[in-house]
């Protein structure tokens, strides 16, 4: 088979499916598959070629044909909800369908119409239509620019490398339609991601990129008076020269076209904005409405200073805002834990108010094809998942900047011939006019990414050189060793290839001529370039400048070494999140588990901040009550409030809102001697309660609630378990023991405590109270237990505290957000846990009433400098 007959015949299949709206049955998309069939056997396969305007197409296999129904299925078959939006006060009592109730009826569309016609080419019809339905409740909520004098301040938060760009290519083109005359997309901090991001604004927005047509230009609607000015270009950010140049002498005054930059988020560059603006206009700006869009908004945006004298960026990005009387800010960030730290209340005379997104906050969904954390680290069985523990004598974690890089890992190597096997792999699924991309996320060190560089670049070169010496013989792999180990690592990551060994070494013979090594950093010599005319195969070294929007065309390899435990620094990093349409069975991650059980935690966490955000758009709370819940939220912690304030700080305190919350021991200790005394601790508290709360007992279903406990009986418990914790937040142990003893000891309330029967033959007994043990999965870690899924308890715990009429108000069994919101009092759970091979060990939870309408007040600790200095000291980038 020819591989681009393949992709001729899908195309053309596609096209036909893409005139319908909506969702698509399977049922129809076999039907079209059907029909295609019988037009080929009726025709033949010369007049089907002319059909498709192409020289000749190849019989396809049955098993080419149930693929390509697979691969159309996940272009088809996908869905996208709606967003999640929180109001500010104000914003609340404004005019909020300005856009969808008036001025949307009467405008022509023009720039979103095109926009919306160019993405139904890529995209899913029903993501097209929720990205129209998202932007516009944005647009609803940035003003009408008729108004006088306005200043919007939101923020949009969409999940990492799931299509913000696409999200805000929207919402430029709907705003250039409503009025607005000057436009701002600041783009990252680095000149790649600049350059990328103009690259696909001149594709959705502005239609021409150096004179020639393309993206929206080329659907041949182009109406010249409406061209956008776009004084900046794919390869040179804004300067004043030529801004003057491109703008050819015009002002907002005299053109009807809408003016947009886009720009690097750079002091220098947005001093140059400010100076060219303020030559125009004596005085501030009162007749044009200003959109400003700021990427990556966690990202040097936010003021880290004291507020009479804010940081450059912050500084600069205001006084641009404060230049027009109507102005709205939006940030998009897929990491919003700095933005809402920001001082809500903070103004500067000479440069306004700060970006907090006071008037609202926009949750994005992402479409069920997306290749997102949730999949990769918590429902997938670790299947995308290489671990990796060889590079230490290699290259150590704790490595400084003047390290020789003598030799690198074995598991290296392994996903370099795993990346050139990828490539082979697409070319015959016939997806060989695609890009493909390798990333090596190593080091924060630019004379580390060049000498790893120089070996990646060595091993490529071998590994070339044998394959065309011996990659065509019958009995290559008995030649090379080379080729020995290419073989061996096909069939250890992919042992159901659908494709015969011997197929897939001939393809590589023909490709791996064209695989690259391309740095990116601050000092690249060579750009990484994806162009056009060819394909690119690279494999990409970098660090903080792959980590911040900047997108690898067709990504399906990542080696992946960085140590850091903050959110937005560790989410950032995930360049392998997206979309993944017919490759997403090729993908590898190469991590430690260490690694990969940051991630797991910090996506739980973030999961369950987004579930806060829902529950607080239903119940009309603000962006400030969300900055709180962030900032409180138990497993946030290490998102310590503006983390460079704290470098020089002799005392840190964190504050921690417990309410809501469900905290247990998901490590427990192996020590023999402790795994005693902790059963010993169940047993003396379930012996307290028998003899002297026995009116208060209450058999629930083989378990045990006591009702009304002392506070004084639950705080004895705690002192005696030992809970196995490696810092002072409980974080991966998700037990912050300190903070729950000091709840119990500040928060004057009486506690129910429940003990948990199991399906275990084991029995626990203490006096009359009898029950089975609860059977539980574990890993077996080096110094601890780990739970698996670190959950101890079960799905409906929480329901033993409440009454019949209560659980029935639930929206589930398994509602256990819902359970703590109608919670009247904190529950201590005891579990006896038979765990692999007939183990028992003793586990605890405490589940905290309320939810994000609790105003209980929060849990204050001093928390260790040195702790929290190691923890910055990751953030000394060099990259």
């Amino acid at each position: 088979m020819e591989r681009n007959s393949y992709q001729d015949i899908k195309n053309f299949i596609y096209k036909k499916l893409q005139d319908v709206d909506g969702i698509l049955p399977t049922s129809q998309i076999e039907s079209e598959i059907s029909n295609t069939k019988s037009l080929i056997s009726t025709v033949g396969l010369d007049v089907f070629a002319q059909v498709l305007s192409v020289n000749s197409v190849d019989k396809l296999a049955d098993n080419d044909w149930k693929r390509m129904q697979r691969e159309l299925e996940t272009y088809f078959n996908v869905h996208m909800d709606k967003g999640i939006l929180v109001q500010g006060t104000e914003q609340q009592q404004r005019d909020n369908t300005w856009w969808t109730g008036r001025q949307k009826q009467k405008n022509s569309h023009y720039y979103w119409n095109r926009y919306k016609e160019f993405i139904k080419k890529s995209f899913p019809s029903d993501v097209v239509k929720t990205i129209g339905e998202d932007t516009d409740v944005i647009m609803d909520n940035i003003e009408d620019p008729v108004v006088q004098n306005f200043s919007r301040h939101g923020m949009v938060v969409g999940h990492v490398q799931s299509g913000k760009t696409a999200n805000y290519s929207a919402l430029v083109c709907k705003a250039a339609d409503a009025g607005y005359k000057f436009i701002v997309v600041i783009a990252g901090g680095m000149n790649n991601l600049r350059n990328q991001t103009q690259e696909r604004l001149n594709e959705s927005f502005v239609g021409i990129d150096q004179g020639i047509p393309v993206g929206v230009g080329k659907l041949g609607n182009m109406r010249k008076e409406l061209l956008p000015v776009s004084l900046t270009t794919k390869k040179q950010d804004f300067n004043k020269r030529d801004a003057n140049r491109n703008s050819q002498g015009l002002n907002f005054d005299n053109i009807s076209s809408p003016v947009i930059l886009v720009i690097k988020k750079n002091s220098r560059t947005l001093t140059n904005v400010i100076d060219w603006l303020e030559a125009q206009y004596r005085t501030q700006i009162a007749n044009h409405a200003m959109l400003l869009i700021d990427d990556e908004s966690d990202y040097a945006s936010i003021n880290t200073k004291e507020e009479n004298d804010p940081t450059s960026i912050n500084k600069k990005i205001r006084k641009l805002l404060s230049l027009f009387e109507k102005s709205a800010y939006v940030a998009y960030t897929a990491t919003p834990y700095a933005n809402i730290f920001i001082d809500h209340e903070a103004d500067n005379e000479d440069v306004g108010q700060d970006i907090f997104p006071k008037d609202f906050i926009y949750a994005l969904d992402a479409p069920t094809n997306y290749f997102g954390a949730e999949k990769i680290f918590l429902n997938s069985n670790k299947k995308y998942l290489v671990e990796i523990d060889d590079f230490d004598d290699h290259l150590p974690s704790n490595h400084k900047k003047d390290f020789e890089l003598s030799s690198i890992p074995e598991s290296l190597y392994d996903a370099i011939r795993l990346f050139v096997l990828n490539i082979a792999i697409r070319n015959l699924r016939g997806q060989g006019n695609k890009h493909n991309s390798m990333l090596i996320h190593a080091t924060r060190f630019t004379r580390i990414h060049q000498k790893l560089s120089e070996k990646v670049e060595d091993y490529i070169t071998n590994l070339r050189e044998h394959i065309l010496a011996y990659g065509r013989l019958s009995n290559a792999e008995k030649q090379s060793n080379h080729i020995k180990n290419l073989k061996k690592t096909y069939k250890l990551r992919h042992p159901n290839s659908e494709f015969q060994w011997e197929e897939v070494l001939l393809t590589i013979c023909s490709l791996i001529e064209s695989v690259i090594v391309r740095e990116v950093h601050q000092s690249t010599k060579i750009p990484l370039e994806y162009r056009k005319d060819r394909v690119t195969n690279a494999i990409v070294i970098g660090g903080t400048s792959l980590a911040r929007g900047f997108t690898l065309e067709g990504l399906s390899v990542s080696y992946f070494l960085r140590n850091t435990v903050f959110y937005d620094t560790l989410m950032q990093m995930g360049r392998w999140f997206g979309y993944r349409p017919d490759y997403e069975d090729l993908c590898r991650i190469y991590m430690t588990s260490n690694m990969y059980d940051n991630f797991a935690l910090i996506i739980e966490a973030t999961m369950d901040l987004i579930d806060n955000l829902k529950r607080m758009s239903e119940a009309k709370m603000t962006p400030k009550d969300f900055g709180l819940s962030v900032k409180h939220h138990p497993d946030s912690c290490l998102q310590v409030t503006a983390r460079n304030k704290q470098k020089n700080s002799k005392d840190i305190f964190f504050e921690m809102k417990l309410d809501g919350h469900l905290k247990e021991t998901s490590w427990m200790h192996k020590d023999p001697f402790i795994i005693t005394e902790n059963l010993q601790a169940i047993t003396n508290i379930v012996k307290i309660l028998d003899e002297h709360n026995e009116k208060d007992l209450i058999p629930v279903q083989g378990s045990y609630l006591w009702k009304d406990v002392c506070k004084d009986i639950v705080l004895e418990f705690l002192d005696k378990f030992h809970v196995y914790t490696v810092d002072p937040f409980g974080i991966k142990s998700r037990m912050p023991i300190d903070f729950v003893k000091k709840y119990v000891i500040e928060v004057d309330t009486l506690w129910d405590v429940a003990l948990y029967s199991g399906e275990s033959n084991q029995e626990f007994e203490v006096g009359n109270v009898s029950i089975n043990l609860q059977k539980r999965k574990v890993h077996d870690k080096v110094n601890y237990f780990e739970i698996k899924n670190r959950q101890v308890s079960s799905g409906n715990a929480e329901a033993i505290s409440l009454t019949k009429d209560e659980q029935k108000l639930l929206k589930s069994k398994s509602d256990r957000k819902g359970a703590r919101e109608i919670m009247k009092k904190p529950l201590l759970m005891l579990h006896v846990l038979d765990v692999d091979g007939g183990m028992k060990l003793a586990a605890f939870g405490v589940s905290f009433p309320g939810g994000v309408k609790s105003n209980n007040k929060t849990v204050k600790l001093k928390i260790n400098t040195v702790y929290i200095q190691q923890l910055l000291n990751e953030e000394d980038y060099d990259d």
